[in-house]
């Protein structure tokens, strides 16, 4: 009988553990790996979404850009490309953990591809500033791309020897190009952050001006 009792506690553990992982995507601290980074988030039609993932200075921007676009499924603030195990805000703040603050985008291909996404990417930052974007200064704002699958890995590359070429910028892009290990989602009050506080300064200093150059820019692009 007590086998059997402890052989229930067990399965229930990890039905629980198996729940927390599985459902708690709002949470502070989820960790998406590289592998499951593309999960196929199928809707009732079917459709295979792709995941893509983007560090350009304060995800507040990013965040607030790429939930504009057309396409986009999803697009969630965190921290990735670092060393240390579910980082907080504070320990990303003070550029000592490795990681970038990035943004995940959930995206159908059908409406909007990698290519597009890059190019919208490449003009909202400045992607030849080492660790910096403005007067945000750390390893935390670096210009990073953590592809999901080869084919995103070749088509970075691709577009920065691109860039490269056309004599786009004045200096070399300094842009990271790695795969995507893990992915820990940012607190919630980091989540749509321009859109519930347009008040804030810094959103009306930094951000606002982004965001109304990205909806010059990519009308055609727009929600």
């Amino acid at each position: 009988m007590k086998k059997i009792m402890l052989l229930t506690l067990i399965a229930l553990l990890v039905v629980a553990v198996s729940a927390f992982y599985i459902g708690n995507w709002g949470e502070a601290g989820t960790i998406i790996t590289g592998e499951n980074a593309s999960d196929d988030l199928s809707g009732d039609k079917g459709e295979e979404f792709e995941t893509a993932v983007f560090g350009g200075g304060c995800f507040w921007s990013i965040d607030a850009i790429f939930s504009q676009v057309i396409g986009t499924v999803e697009v969630k603030a965190g921290y990735a490309g670092g060393f240390v195990e579910d980082p907080t805000y504070e320990e990303v703040l003070r550029g000592d953990t490795g990681h970038a603050e990035v943004v995940r985008v959930v995206f159908d291909p059908e409406i909007i591809s990698y290519d597009q996404l890059l190019e919208i990417y490449f003009s909202i930052h400045d992607p030849t500033t080492l660790n910096r974007q403005g007067d945000d200064v750390g390893e935390q704002y670096r210009s990073v791309i953590l592809f999901t699958n080869p084919g995103q890995e070749a088509k970075a590359n691709d577009f920065i020897a691109k860039l490269e070429t056309a004599g786009v910028h004045a200096g070399p892009v300094v842009t990271e190009v790695q795969g995507l290990e893990k992915f820990y989602l940012a607190e919630e009050y980091h989540q749509q952050y321009y859109e519930n506080n347009p008040g804030n300064l810094y959103c009306a200093l930094v951000v606002s001006p982004k965001v109304e150059q990205f909806q010059e820019e990519f009308k055609d692009f727009l929600k």
